[in-house]
């Protein structure tokens, strides 16, 4: 049983169409971004790019797309199909959702973001993982030819740690992991239980991590002297995101199937360091060279 489209429309982005995808297990809703390139696909499919909080990346990755792949002597990017899996919401963000289908198990509970709102829950991950696996591939495989040798998944933050994750739990789902700002110290470090037993089993992989540069022990400058500058600081202490991502690719350089980079954006905080990363994402997975 495959997912249906409850709703579709054109989102506006240089030919984007979006479909509202029901979960054929669970129910649930969550609206699917879908840009294909024009022109004839390759003979073995278009290669691919799925993208997490798709209501905040899919903008910035196909105008992106669109301004490299027409030249592609000067950017070395290729044309691929981008698919982001967001909310039906007109928000950049919806955060409850995003916590649970982006927390990985076993998850736990946490107070309401706002007040007379639902208690948050994490763990939803193997329920976003079958979605992504068995629904959407197979409605996308009803609009365009993919290249299953060349498929890559983007996370950031949440979607980072949930790339990761998945990576670990099923490291055949995906030829190409990009994992930005990933929250690898999120409850209490559980996804490096999940490395200690990882086994590529022989495929190649490519795994690029990165983090912004005032995502580790220093906050920026504009933050310092501000209002909550010690908490934030304090909090920045204890995720070591920065410190983290780089001891993460240490570990994954020790697999010889896997090919990690790892980059440090100057400059860019933990949200601001986003549409640089989806950048990069479609280079990870569309470059030429």
């Amino acid at each position: 049983m495959t997912s249906t489209a409850i709703a579709e429309g054109p989102a506006l982005i240089g030919g984007t169409r979006w479909y509202d995808l029901q979960d054929s297990v669970t129910g649930a809703l969550r609206r699917v971004f879908l840009w294909i390139p024009p022109g004839e696909a390759p003979k073995t499919g278009w290669p691919a790019l799925t993208m997490t909080d798709g209501n905040a990346v899919i903008a910035t990755a196909v105008d992106a797309m669109r301004a490299q792949s027409a030249y592609p002597s000067g950017t070395n990017l290729g044309a691929g199909v981008l698919i982001a899996v967001g909310y039906p919401t007109d928000e950049a963000f919806d955060p409850l959702r995003r916590s649970w289908d982006l927390g990985p198990p076993p998850g736990a509970s946490y107070p309401p973001f706002w007040p007379g709102t639902p208690e948050v829950r994490t763990g939803g991950g193997a329920e976003m993982a079958r979605f992504l696996l068995e629904d959407l591939r197979d409605f996308v495989a009803t609009k365009v030819r993919l290249d299953p040798a060349r498929h890559g998944l983007f996370g950031h933050s949440f979607g980072g740690l949930f790339a990761l994750w998945l990576m670990f739990a099923r490291p055949d789902a995906f030829s190409h992991w990009i994992a930005a700002s990933p929250s690898i110290t999120w409850e209490d470090r559980f996804l490096l239980r999940h490395l200690e037993t990882f086994a590529p089993e022989g495929r190649r992989l490519s795994v690029h991590l990165s983090a912004g540069e005032w995502e580790g022990s220093r906050l920026a400058p504009f933050q310092l002297g501000a209002d909550g500058a010690e908490e934030r600081r304090e909090r920045a202490l204890r995720q070591r995101t920065l410190e983290a991502t780089r001891e993460m690719r240490e570990a994954l350089a020790r697999f010889p199937e896997i090919t990690v980079h790892f980059e440090e954006y100057a400059g860019e905080t933990h949200m601001s360091v986003l549409p640089v990363a989806v950048n990069r994402a479609l280079h990870a997975v569309f470059a030429l060279r």
